[in-house]
């Protein structure tokens, strides 16, 4: 317990950065999760080609190769560089990494929701004049989105819980890398590891059980 409370300022400041993380790729992954499913869903071969390709390759790879290749192939090779601050970049660089990984994830569960519409709602939309883009946002993916809040909600917990992986892409400001140089310092303290998953229930509990309501809430009867 005393090693939880002297290193508590330390692991709260990483588990703060493991929350900034979270915030970043929630909103980027649901953009280009959004975009995928669109391309997934496309009249145009090579978009839902090109769409298929990018999901089922990212979703079998391995977030600890996307976030090493973000870092040290698109970064160190390619010169991709979002700041000149190596802590500001590095974040910057797994937050892009976990944002294009979880991405494919939500391309799925927002392409599993798209199959729950009927058919003729977007052949009504085709016969009223609706191009495939009007059709899309304006009745499909809000129904869509409606149908699988539940599943998104899961999708976003595993990628909070993903966060604590983001020494993978050279960042050692999260909460895992302190409890790991803590220990290194002192060894390793079961009220450190208890302390932590505390701090990511608190995070990730009251994520499952509001999308839950909601998903209820919200709920068409068919």
């Amino acid at each position: 317990m005393d090693e939880l409370i002297k290193y508590a300022p330390d692991l709260a400041e990483g588990f703060l950065e493991n929350v900034k993380l979270s915030l970043v790729a929630a909103v980027a992954s649901l953009i280009l999760g959004t975009i995928l499913v669109a391309m997934r869903v496309s009249p145009t071969p090579v978009l839902r080609a090109a769409g298929t390709f990018y999901v089922n390759v990212v979703r079998n790879t391995p977030l600890t190769l996307v976030l090493a290749f973000s870092a040290l192939g698109l970064s160190d090779q390619l010169g991709l560089v979002f700041s000149e601050t190596p802590r500001t970049n590095s974040f910057w660089i797994v937050a892009m990494g976990l944002s294009l990984y979880t991405a494919s994830f939500v391309c799925e569960g927002l392409r599993s929701g798209i199959n729950t519409v009927p058919l003729g709602q977007a052949e009504a939309a085709r016969a009223i004049g609706l191009t495939f883009i009007q059709s899309l946002t304006l009745i499909i993916l809000p129904q869509a989105f409606r149908a699988v809040i539940a599943p998104l909600g899961s999708v976003m917990i595993a990628m909070i819980k993903n966060t604590t992986v983001a020494t993978a892409g050279g960042y050692l400001a999260d909460a895992a890398a302190v409890m790991k140089i803590t220990f290194d310092t002192t060894g390793a303290s079961i009220p450190i590891f208890i302390g932590l998953i505390l701090a990511f229930m608190a995070l990730t509990m009251p994520i499952g059980y509001f999308t839950g309501w909601l998903a209820r809430r919200l709920a068409v009867a068919r």
